[in-house]
């Protein structure tokens, strides 16, 4: 029985999934296994998958039902005591899982451990905030654009933020670690939200229940960010989570989402 469970969810990631891969074969010692939910991609990457890595599990799907669905499935395929979801397009360095799983066992309040996450050239991503609300989420997406954008102040704020352990409201899906128990207790992945969101929402109610969400700066990730889909899908997909957010979390503001998605639309064509 594996102490870890990987699930990785794949989407047109063919591309992608072998690098990731082939990151996971040295340099973790607890016993683990791989899974990847494939959600009916059709750049063949599931017959890639079956060809070129007989050891790790693979579970087809019929249709593209959602990263939230596709993880439930996962987890529900599993049986190792932690669970790491981890996207396709990420590369884990040598002893970055060791290190997540000790950072978390460590720690008795936490739920869920989450490393920084690094793109391809090195540089610290802001993988983690606040919970999203009115008055924050201007100020976590300004800060991701000026560092996406190489601003050097932003990027300056993002390395102070992005070297110090500490409780974050959430933590990305990229790359996130927990324990099956705790993902039971909130019965697993809210599955309205097909794509984006999920992993804030995930933490919010693990923090409901009086659990904690700890960043690891000290364990890094990389994140590749391969495009799986459309930009204009990914936007669509975007939305919709977002008016989901919104109406669980802060439903008085939903007339106002509904009205900026509106004028996004438009504003687009």
């Amino acid at each position: 029985m594996p102490r870890l469970s990987i699930i990785i969810v794949t989407f047109n990631s063919r591309a992608d999934i072998d690098a990731c891969l082939r990151s996971l074969t040295d340099g973790i010692h607890v016993d683990r296994e791989i899974v990847i939910v494939d959600n009916a991609s059709t750049d063949g990457t599931a017959q890639h998958i079956r060809e070129r890595w007989p050891g790790v599990r693979l579970v087809g799907l019929g249709a593209n039902l959602g990263f939230a669905r596709a993880t439930n499935i996962g987890i529900q395929q599993t049986f190792g005591e932690l669970v790491l979801l981890l996207n396709p397009d990420t590369l884990v360095r040598a002893g970055a899982v060791d290190g997540l799983v000790a950072a978390l066992e460590r720690d008795p309040h936490a739920a869920v451990a989450g490393p920084r996450i690094v793109g391809a050239d090195g540089h610290g991503e802001l993988s983690f905030g606040r919970m999203i609300q009115p008055l924050t989420e201007p100020v976590q997406k300004l800060l991701m654009i000026g560092n996406q954008r190489r601003l050097p102040v932003v990027q300056g704020i993002t390395e102070r933020m992005t070297r110090r352990r500490q409780y974050v409201d959430w933590v990305t899906g990229a790359c996130l670690l927990t324990y099956r128990a705790d993902l039971e207790s909130v019965g697993l992945m809210d599955e309205r939200f097909f794509l984006y969101l999920e992993d804030v929402d995930l933490c919010a109610s693990m923090r409901a229940r009086g659990r904690r969400v700890l960043f690891v700066p000290d364990v890094e990730v990389v994140h590749r960010r391969g495009a799986s889909a459309q930009p204009a899908a990914r936007e669509a997909a975007y939305r919709q989570s977002h008016l989901a957010f919104y109406q669980k979390h802060h439903p008085a503001w939903v007339p106002l989402v509904r009205a900026y998605i509106r004028l996004f639309a438009r504003s687009r064509r």
